[in-house]
């Protein structure tokens, strides 16, 4: 049962009486809480968000072509309202300024971005999971939900991993053990495998209590190094720049290392800077290989840097945050090939897991390794308990393991595998199509389901097939196809996004302005497709005789 309009313009006559008022409110904010019979304010409000929900889902543009000053104009007020606001007019305004206006990540001509459409069980999953709201931290809060958690990062440490059942058997459900860890995105993930390994390689030893303890430059000082690094491509994601800082090694100690053609990491530079740094006496905490980088999917030879990193000992961490999933397939999986030989894995589940934000995982192929970060509190998180937040960074967090638990048993691993094989076809369709069109040049081949090209306005086509163009050439393309995805965007009928890749011309490096298209989104068709490529080349019609091309 919920209040009547008149009945909050009632309450809020009552003014002149602040305890009858305080009473009055008091009675209306305690009916938010009671689970009531009949219409009740949930279901109301359910019937609108679904009619919201439905409506948004349905609709065809990447986005709205609303003006971000407009936006930022309707999101001003910095005074939480007096009295309570009725559910029916707060929902409406939801609907008109932020619901209207958001970005329609599920459309099929959205391909610019690591986040696309979600499984129809997610929504009712949601509801399920905020009602039963569980606390991850600690097993007095998250009592079942503790262990459908460790299963489920147990089935994709096995993808992972394959090792044998009984191994499973030990260590699924072992306190002692821990396979992987729940956060809330790739880049908690990145840095927790990151904590696990300075904490394990400058642990306890003799007299001296370990880094945790003691802190980096003690710890840096009893083993006898100058420094410590992290050594990864210079496609490393920015969240191991965080990982730098963080741990207090500073990011100019996080040692970025060239990059081939391919976008992989150049195996004979990696191997000169494993070897400076031993010269240096430096501590490499990590080598850091990816599979799926965020701008073009490509995927460094795992193999190889396994091996370097067992020859020198070092923590080998594999960033699959994008890539991961390709291990569910059966024709692609070789290109993760020596995934299974890393340290720590990165897994982000929105992404090619086509579960919500906010499910991040880290694995480890040593199920003790974890035992390094692990902390305790008299209240919470006790020694030898089940407790999931001891061996976290992060403290308290939501029930997040149903998504990955019903991902995994509702899709499985055929249903990952299709949605798999089908985005990385397409990808290749896209790659095709972009090949046999003199409007674009296809900047690489792709790995995986990512891919990056560019347009070329028309002047330029011939010396760009003969790569004959100059610096000035190739800095006037690069403004045009900047331009020309700010307007896409604002457009909003489709939607590409944009990074820059450097590559080697003239010499030196230059950088080159790219578009990005992430096909991810299984409603996505070659249709829609041509279609995203074709409203580029409409625009690009519309915008040639602007000041760039003069």
């Amino acid at each position: 049962m919920t209040l009547s309009e008149k009945e909050i313009l009632t309450i809020n006559k009552f003014s002149q009486n602040d305890q009858v008022l305080h009473l009055e409110i008091g009675e209306y904010v305690k009916k938010m809480f009671t689970p009531t019979q009949g219409k009740s304010l949930e279901t109301q409000i359910d019937e609108i968000a679904n009619d919201f929900s439905q409506e948004f889902l349905s609709a065809n543009n990447a986005n709205t072509n609303i003006d971000i000053d407009l936006i930022i104009r309707n999101f001003g007020d910095s005074k939480i309202p007096t009295q309570p606001t009725d559910f029916e007019s707060y929902f409406q305004s939801l609907n008109e300024n932020i619901i209207a206006h958001s970005i329609h990540t599920s459309s099929p001509q959205f391909i610019g971005h690591m986040t696309s459409a979600l499984p129809s069980f997610v929504r009712p999953l949601a509801k399920l999971m905020t009602a039963m709201n569980q606390n991850a931290v600690k097993i007095e809060t998250a009592k079942t939900l503790s262990f459908c958690e460790r299963e489920a990062l147990a089935m994709m440490h096995r993808q992972i991993y394959n090792l044998s059942d009984n191994f499973y058997i030990q260590h699924i459900q072992n306190n002692q053990s821990t396979l992987g860890i729940l956060v809330s995105g790739g880049t908690t993930a990145n840095i927790t495998a990151l904590w696990c390994a300075r904490n394990k390689s400058l642990g306890a030893k003799n007299e001296f209590l370990g880094i945790e303890k003691e802190g980096l430059s003690a710890a840096l000082n009893f083993y006898g190094y100058k420094g410590a690094v992290i050594i990864g491509s210079e496609l490393m994601h920015f969240s191991f720049d965080k990982a730098a800082d963080l741990m207090g090694i500073s990011t100019q100690n996080l040692i970025r290392v060239a990059v081939d053609s391919n976008n992989q990491v150049n195996l004979q530079a990696l191997r000169q800077v494993v070897a400076d740094c031993h010269e240096k006496n430096l501590h490499i905490i990590a080598i850091v290989g990816i599979a799926g980088t965020t701008d073009s999917g490509s995927v460094d030879p795992l193999e190889d840097i396994a091996e370097i990193a067992q020859e020198n000992n070092v923590h080998f961490h594999v960033d699959a945050a994008w890539g991961g999933p390709v291990i569910f397939s059966q024709k692609h999986r070789h290109k993760l090939a020596g995934i299974e030989k890393a340290d720590s894995v990165t897994i982000d589940g929105h992404k090619q897991l086509y579960l919500p934000m906010g499910i991040g995982m880290v694995f480890f192929h040593d199920p003790y390794l974890a035992s390094s970060i692990e902390k305790h509190a008299s209240y919470t998180m006790r020694k030898g308990s089940f407790d999931l937040g001891k061996r976290a960074l992060e403290g308290s967090r939501p029930g997040m393991a149903l998504f990955l638990h019903a991902g995994l048993k509702l899709i499985g691993l055929k249903g990952y595998e299709f949605l798999i094989d089908e985005g990385i076809r397409k990808t290749q369709y896209m790659a095709a199509r972009i090949s046999a069109m003199p409007e674009f040049e296809l900047l690489a081949e792709p790995d995986t389901n990512l891919l990056i090209y560019r347009y070329i306005p028309e002047q330029f086509r011939a010396v760009i097939v003969k790569q004959q163009f100059t610096e000035a050439d190739n800095q006037i393309i690069n403004n045009f196809n900047e331009y020309l995805q700010k307007m896409q965007r604002q457009i909003g009928r489709t939607f590409i996004s944009r990074t820059t890749k450097t590559t080697i011309s003239f010499n030196k490096e230059i950088p080159v302005i790219a578009m990005r298209a992430v096909i991810a989104n299984p409603l996505t068709t070659e249709e829609d497709i041509d279609a995203v490529l074709n409203d580029q080349i409409q625009i690009a019609s519309e915008i040639s005789n602007s000041y760039f091309l003069k």
